[in-house]
């Protein structure tokens, strides 16, 4: 027998004396189970090219306007946000501030635009890559979910799918009118 069959051979034989079939088939579930597992978290992997950048709703400023200052907590697009208003920091109440990337994963809320009494579906996304912004920050819980419905959940750090996962601020995109009536508040 050859030196490296030897070697191979006794550290093989250590390693069984070490740790039993039950280890090993319990290490090699947690794997199976683990792996099996990471697709269903609610993060967006994002790509590193630039030709697949996230796709963000296209802001609807047919039906932004007077209904009051985007600046502001109470501003009606703001009613399920938690975070910095990028509006604030450089950005807009629907762009993100420059050297900051959009997140492509976001949590949905519904507001109430007082101007015109209808109800809007908002797309809540994180601004990220440089530290937090700070300023203007708003905590609206109005119809918040408990976080095992994570899409309707404010309280997650969104820049999980983005190429850095530090939070800078939060914008607030009206992706269309809502279909159905929601309670009132």
């Amino acid at each position: 027998m050859g030196f490296f069959d030897a070697f191979f051979e006794e550290r093989a034989r250590a390693m069984a004396r070490r740790t039993g079939r039950r280890h090993f088939l319990g290490r090699l579930g947690l794997l199976l189970v683990g792996g099996a597992s990471l697709p269903l978290l609610p993060i967006a992997r994002a790509s590193a090219g630039t030709d697949s950048a996230p796709r963000v709703p296209a802001p609807r400023e047919d039906i932004s306007g007077p209904e009051g200052d985007p600046t502001s907590c109470d501003y009606w697009r703001h009613c399920a946000i938690d975070g910095s208003l990028c509006a604030c920091c450089g950005g807009s109440a629907t762009t993100c501030p420059p050297g900051t990337e959009v997140t492509p994963v976001t949590w949905v809320g519904t507001c109430r635009n007082p101007s015109d009494g209808k109800d809007y579906l908002i797309s809540y996304n994180d601004c990220c890559g440089r530290s937090v912004c700070g300023r203007c920050v708003c905590n609206r819980n109005e119809g918040e979910r408990p976080e095992y419905h994570w899409y309707r959940n404010n309280d997650i750090n969104w820049c999980a799918g983005a190429s850095s996962n530090i939070y800078n601020c939060s914008i607030a995109v009206v992706i269309g009118q809502a279909t159905e009536r929601q309670p009132e508040r």
